[in-house]
């Protein structure tokens, strides 16, 4: 959907930009509507691996995204497969440096996906695998369709799935992730529910329905509240408990001093609806 954003973005096709001077996007769609921003992996041919260059973009587009008035973030891809992780054409007879590289570059992405305010959901059409599959377990949220797969296959060959290993890990425990990365086998998608690697396996012909359903439904309200629940949420998340209570609770106390948490308040005891107003 191609239209005009609240703080001057325009919403391309192929990308973002303001009103002068867009920069496109060679292998992303980046689409808005509404609060909604929508970015779309569009490297089908490539079955949407992850190349140096797709994951620079990711990057930047998460970033512009973050900077935008948009409350959600869909992640999505075209093809046949979601995506099928790192392009072995980046790390072929490479040096040790920009192998390195590489996988900064990965991570950083990765952490992008996290660190912004907007809630980010991978809808998940096909399979994913490898550091498509890390991709999708850093989402804060995760919908597929019933004919989609996932996989961390290095343990079927010679490059064990390392970093895609401490995302899968940190959303379906010890065993089960030690399963999926020693076997390197698949896993079908409401097995992948079931564990816990993504919310909800739906069939296919409901898969956009369902994922814009709990997107919605995980950004009412205030929006800078989520943003600092979200912001919070992955600070305490791997924290011993003692550490973690000390954050949230600081988190917390200064949160209720907020013009949207006080106004959250007055309106339970005043019986009406609540106006929020404010943003991170």
């Amino acid at each position: 959907m191609v239209g005009w954003h609240s703080d001057g973005w325009l919403a391309l096709g192929w990308g973002w930009g303001r009103e002068t001077g867009a920069v496109s996007y060679r292998h992303l769609l980046v689409t808005i509507d509404g609060a909604v921003a929508t970015i779309t992996l569009d490297r089908p041919e490539k079955r949407n691996a992850l190349a140096l260059e797709v994951m620079e973009e990711l990057t930047q587009a998460l970033r512009d995204v973050a900077g935008s008035d948009a409350t959600g973030v869909i992640l999505a891809a075209n093809g046949p497969v979601f995506s099928a992780g790192h392009n072995f054409g980046d790390m072929a007879g490479a040096e040790l440096a920009d192998i390195r590289h590489l996988f900064d570059v990965c991570t950083e992405m990765m952490n992008t996906v996290q660190s912004i305010p907007q809630v980010v959901i991978a809808r998940v059409h096909a399979l994913a695998t490898a550091a498509g599959c890390q991709l999708v377990a850093t989402c804060d949220l995760a919908v597929a369709a019933e004919s989609a797969g996932f996989a961390i296959p290095g343990g079927k060959g010679g490059l064990f799935c390392h970093t895609p290993l401490v995302a899968v890990a940190r959303n379906i425990g010890r065993k089960r992730a030690l399963e999926m990365a020693l076997t390197g086998d698949p896993i079908t998608a409401a097995t992948a529910a079931e564990w816990g690697l993504i919310n909800h396996a739906v069939p296919d012909a409901e898969l956009e329905a369902a994922t814009a359903d709990l997107l919605a439904r995980a950004t009412r309200g205030s929006v800078a509240s989520k943003a600092m629940g979200k912001r919070t949420f992955y600070a305490q998340v791997g924290l011993d408990q003692p550490d973690a209570y000390a954050l949230a609770v600081e988190t917390m106390s200064q949160a209720a001093t907020t013009p949207d948490a006080q106004e959250g308040i007055a309106a339970f005891l005043e019986k009406r609806k609540p106006n929020f107003t404010h943003r991170e």
